[in-house]
């Protein structure tokens, strides 16, 4: 089904909340709010006859409801220091690095002050809002943080979060398999690699051994062994806790780690809509037209199919592009042995340390031969228009396609 963002207000939902007393957590109507008064953010400061106010918006009512307080009277250190901040920061932009005079008998904030200062607070709570969704769907025990340092921008208002492939109608991701392999301890003589024609791809310690083009094939639900099994990495989901920020330098939202990656390591699935490669084609042109790269081809085996993540996805859907990235590209085969619709993995190149982004190469081939001329194997869809890169990297080849 495809979703419609609520066309209200969030201060008219909670004026009709109030009229009616009914309670909703997600915009602040509970319990507490109905009966007392908590502040949300602080809007705006003034000095009248030598004494400080500052302009409150009060939790789970309408900004028409704001009042001015005395300084004396508020009880919340944090919200105060949000507020400092935020008019430290607009004064710096605004002067463009120069040193900033910090003036500290100010009689009242300037309108464009106070705009900016309201603005920043309302994303600091719609990105909280946010980062607990993502957290409240995703399946695995690592967190998801968010975080926008940078600019204004808020939410994806057209983003929602799947931990699996979400099939368009007609398009059936389980082929329905009813056997799996018999060993107490994987791997043995008759494990689902082996069965499939191939090798364990993980080592004793659950790393990476196999070479970039070849499949994985894990342990399924019909398998024989429990949960701890070594061949068991992607069906867990993703092990580390992650962060979605705001780039610096223009690329939109971007991925960091916030723990240390050791090289080989399962990081996380692309996942999204699975679309036959005739709509690929269709979308694709409107995405062109936005700069977009969401369009994954699944042709492991053939191109019926493509993964689109634009609108259904998971943290993966913010990961960015680098020539030189530091996540591969693997086909994963679980509960679905179609080769036509393998999962999409993403593994470490190297050590990736606390902090760094994380990238994967668009143009990237499921085999070990990466060239900048080639688009073939599996590889986000051929697009029309070349969309130029600003991953910064040394062997940048210049455009995304």
């Amino acid at each position: 089904a495809w979703y419609v963002p609520c066309l209200a207000s969030l201060e008219t939902l909670q004026e009709l909340c109030r009229k009616e007393n009914l309670r909703c957590k997600s915009i602040g109507i509970t319990n507490r709010s109905l009966k007392s008064y908590e502040v949300e953010y602080l809007c705006d400061y003034k000095v009248e006859e030598g004494k400080e106010y500052y302009l409150v918006k009060w939790k789970g009512w309408p900004e028409s409801s704001n009042t001015w307080e005395p300084a004396k009277h508020l009880n919340c250190p944090l919200l105060l220091q949000n507020f400092l901040s935020d008019k430290d920061e607009y004064l710096s932009r605004v002067r463009e690095g120069k040193a900033l005079k910090v003036r500290n008998h100010i009689k009242a904030l300037k309108p464009a002050i106070a705009d900016y200062v309201v603005k920043k607070a309302k994303q600091r709570i719609a990105l909280q809002r946010w980062k607990e969704e993502l957290n409240r769907k995703k399946n695995h025990k690592a967190m998801i943080l968010v975080e926008n340092t940078v600019d204004l921008e808020g939410p994806p208002l057209d983003f929602y979060y799947i931990n699996e492939y979400k099939p368009a109608p007609g398009i059936n991701v389980l082929n329905g398999i009813t056997t799996g392999c018999e060993c107490a301890d994987c791997p043995a003589e008759k494990c689902c690699p082996k069965e499939a024609g191939f090798i364990l791809a993980y080592n004793k310690r659950k790393k990476l051994k196999i070479q970039p083009g070849l499949p994985i094939y894990e342990c399924n639900s019909y398998c024989r062994c429990g949960p701890d099994c070594p061949n068991r990495i992607v069906q867990k989901g993703t092990p580390y806790s992650l962060c979605i920020f705001r780039t610096n330098n223009g690329r939109g939202w971007g991925v960091k780690t916030l723990q240390k990656i050791k090289t080989n390591s399962f990081v996380m699935e692309y996942v999204g809509e699975v679309i036959t490669s005739e709509e690929a084609e269709r979308r694709g042109q409107l995405y062109d037209n936005q700069g977009n790269t969401y369009l994954f081809d699944l042709d492991y085996d053939s191109d019926e199919f493509t993964v689109d993540a634009a609108r259904y996805g998971n943290v993966s859907h913010f990961v960015n592009h680098s020539c030189d990235p530091n996540l591969q590209v693997f086909n994963v085969f679980i509960d679905n042995l179609d080769l036509r619709l393998p999962r999409i993995a993403l593994f470490s190149t190297r050590t990736i340390k606390a902090g760094e982004e994380l990238t994967f190469d668009y143009q990237m081939k499921g085999s070990i031969d990466l060239t900048s001329d080639s688009a073939d194997g599996l590889s986000p869809s051929k697009k029309r228009i070349r969309t130029v890169c600003k991953c910064g990297a040394v062997c940048c080849r210049g455009y995304l396609n």
